[in-house]
């Protein structure tokens, strides 16, 4: 049975190959998808495809691609093995892609995740040729359902000359009705609050827009989104968790927090959703989620009756946890909204509901400065993402990580961090397996004291604290004592040596 209702609309329907050589080389192209779901499948691979055929034939051809956040192999991947991207923006984690842009190939653009839209729309990054935006339907009257993410897809149709849409068979139809896309925003000096007081708030419509005028091509698929499984909870995850469930018992018994939190905000990857998962047997009951993605570990507090809604702009879930999504759509529709990432990351909104802001990191400093996407200091590992739009305006900005990495040959925790993201005063709390770090209202050399002695690995400590007494030795009492080249030599020395001796 087709998803394509409107009959004026069935006579655009072609193949990828066709579709994809509707794209011209030095195009800007906007795609759909966030963390692996939701993105165009069949047009990405066509264009490749066509793109590797172009550059054997001795003919250059190169797009600017435009998406939510990061996307799967068949995007990201296939585009950057094919050396058809010539600018990236806004997030990139594909290992491909990465390559590329640290060796100069790929130019990358790195921005908050909320700035996207209002950016595209000011003009700043110039005018967009062309939308491939997947969908689960078009219903009668043309509006479009969407798919399982949002991120900038109102925008892309919007201000893209063309539109090149993919009918995705493979996502359930009971998706309809999920989704609160909101068109109220404007740019100044017209903007007006946006009325959402609660997470669970709808403001908007259940459908995107698109002028019929644009759609160019439909592409009908049926090919499943692709985002990688998470690993078990270790040790260290474990015991992450649990210090951040302790601090959340500490903060509702001073009644900093209500019973059932705040909204809480979770970033991507292993750390962040065995939190999620130990949040199912804490006390805390009817919860919800004001964040970017729905994880593994949120179906696991929605089936356990601890989280009541959740509210994101796409899934990042397992093949498992996507299948067990899709066969009971209809279940889960009703407890999650997916929003436009202008919305779900909007810092007015968390500022707004008091958001639990709990992020990944690279490394941190004994001050508190974060990195969260440069290897020694210059080589990207990922994007910014959305983690500065939730740490600067959250109730509480917390960041987690392991003590140590590469086996423990490298410290999690600096004298000062190669690369800042997050600076000082957006970074609240600092957890790691060794424990908890509340940096709330302490001064630079209060934080380098509790920072050391509550996070830093053991093996590290001592040198940690070596090097802070010896800074604060040689700066005559200075606000944030440095040995600047000591500093920065810091993950060097250990590398080179094998040793965690200084």
């Amino acid at each position: 049975m087709t998803r394509i209702a409107p009959p004026q609309l069935c006579s655009k329907i072609m193949t990828a190959e066709e579709a994809a050589a509707l794209i011209a080389s030095g195009d800007t192209v906007g795609m759909s998808g966030f963390t692996g779901s939701g993105y165009p499948k069949a047009v990405p691979m066509a264009l490749a495809a066509r793109i590797e055929a172009e550059h054997q034939a001795g003919r250059p051809f190169r797009t600017r691609i435009w998406t939510g956040a990061s996307t799967g192999p068949e995007l990201d991947g296939a585009l950057g093995k094919a050396d058809g991207i010539e600018f990236r923006l806004p997030y990139n984690s594909d290992p491909i892609a990465r390559e590329k842009i640290n060796r100069g190939e790929m130019d990358y653009f790195d921005m908050h995740l909320s700035q996207v839209a209002p950016m595209a729309w000011q003009g700043f990054l110039g005018p967009l040729d062309v939308a491939v935006i997947e969908v689960t339907g078009i219903r009668q009257d043309g509006s479009l359902i969407p798919s399982s993410s949002v991120g900038n897809n109102k925008t892309w149709l919007d201000r893209a000359e063309k539109v090149i849409l993919e009918v995705n068979s493979w996502q359930n139809p009971a998706l309809e009705g999920m989704h609160d896309i909101y068109y109220g925003t404007r740019l100044p000096p017209d903007r007006v609050p946006i009325p959402l007081t609660r997470a669970d708030d709808r403001i908007g419509e259940p459908w995107l827009r698109c002028d019929p005028e644009k759609i160019v091509a439909i592409v009908e698929t049926d090919a499943p989104d692709r985002n990688l499984p998470f690993t078990p909870p270790d040790e260290a995850a474990r015991a992450i968790a649990g210090h951040l469930m302790e601090f959340f018992r500490h903060e509702v018994a001073k009644g900093r927090l209500p019973a059932s939190l705040l909204p809480i905000q979770s970033g991507v990857g292993n750390i962040a959703n065995a939190v999620l998962t130990g949040l199912v047997d804490s006390p805390f009951d009817n919860m919800t989620a004001f964040t970017e993605v729905i994880q593994d570990g949120m179906l696991d507090l929605l089936d356990a009756g601890k989280l009541r809604m959740a509210s994101a702009t796409s899934f990042s879930l397992s093949p498992e946890a996507a299948a067990r999504v899709n066969a009971d759509m209809g279940r889960y529709r009703d407890r999650m909204i997916l929003r436009p990432q202008e919305i779900s990351n909007h810092p007015e909104l968390i500022r707004r509901l008091g958001c639990l802001a709990m992020n990944g990191l690279i490394e941190a400093d004994i001050y508190g400065n974060v990195n969260s996407t440069h290897i020694m200091g210059s080589r990207i590992q990922n994007g910014i993402g959305g983690s500065g739009d939730f740490a600067r305006n959250a109730y509480v900005s917390i960041f987690m990580t392991p003590s140590t990495a590469k086996g423990g040959r490298i410290s999690a925790i600096v004298p000062q961090a190669s690369h800042v993201d997050h600076i000082t005063q957006d970074v609240q709390v600092i957890v790691t397996e060794q424990g908890l770090a509340d940096l709330r209202g302490l001064s630079p050399k209060q934080r380098a004291s509790v920072i050391i002695e509550n996070c830093a690995h053991p093996d590290y400590r001592p040198h940690l604290a070596d090097y802070f007494r010896r800074a604060c030795q040689g700066s005559y009492g200075l606000q944030s004592p440095s040995l600047l080249n000591e500093a920065l030599s810091w993950h060097q020395r250990f590398i080179d040596t094998g040793s965690m001796r200084p």
